[in-house]
């Protein structure tokens, strides 16, 4: 009877993990399938988690920030390091041409590039990082244990690359741009490599459908 009762459990196990295995593949196909010029929300994606939420960091000018420092501008997210080869920087530039391409609606939106390795991205590193890219970004650093937060409430991830062989250390993170409203609530994400031209059609939606609702 015991060992039954052990085969049971197992097998209950696995059910519970396929069942959740399989959620996270289907959140993860919604999100894939999300059209470069589509929100999240009209492809019908819907959060299985909060993104976004309270923080508290320091800014590439040293102020001290919180989500309540942007309320009411619209946030364009993105979390990476400095010393990013390729990727960061590719997803910063192109930021930068999605806000050129909104033109003087760019005004109600805040790009944020928030440090995933807070030990080298100082916030005088960050300015005159952010400053190569567009003179609105602001860089965002902080403790260990803040960026750890923030991160969390993004569901970002991130880690330190293992590699015996690099003479600087690199960091392996997801790579989603992130859109959030006036109300600091999340409106949609973007995937790296998304066109700028159709992220920005698709804020400039955002902007226009909140000045109706306002």
């Amino acid at each position: 009877m015991k060992r039954t009762s052990t085969f049971a459990l197992i097998g209950i196990m696995l059910v519970a993990l396929g069942l959740i295995a399989a959620t996270a593949v289907v959140a993860w196909r919604q999100i894939s399938d999300v059209g470069p010029t589509e929100t999240a929300e009209g492809a019908g994606f819907t959060a299985a988690v909060k993104i976004g939420g309270p923080f508290t960091l320091v800014s590439h000018t040293g102020d001290r920030v919180t989500e309540a420092t942007y309320r009411g501008r619209f946030l364009f997210v993105y979390f990476g390091y400095g010393y990013c080869p390729d990727i960061c920087p590719t997803e910063l530039a192109n930021m930068a041409v999605t806000l050129d391409h909104m033109g003087a609606t760019s005004e109600k939106v805040q790009p944020l590039f928030v440090t995933i390795d807070p030990a080298r991205d100082t916030p005088k590193f960050l300015a005159e990082y952010v400053a190569q890219f567009h003179p609105t970004m602001v860089g965002l650093t902080g403790t260990d244990q803040q960026i750890a937060h923030i991160a969390k409430q993004y569901r970002v991830f991130y880690r330190k690359a293992e590699d015996a062989s690099a003479s600087e250390y690199l960091m392996d993170h997801s790579n989603f741009i992130y859109l959030l409203g006036p109300d600091g609530k999340f409106l949609s994400m973007f995937r790296g490599g998304t066109d700028p031209a159709a992220i920005a059609k698709t804020i400039a939606k955002y902007v226009e459908n909140y000045a109706v609702d306002t």
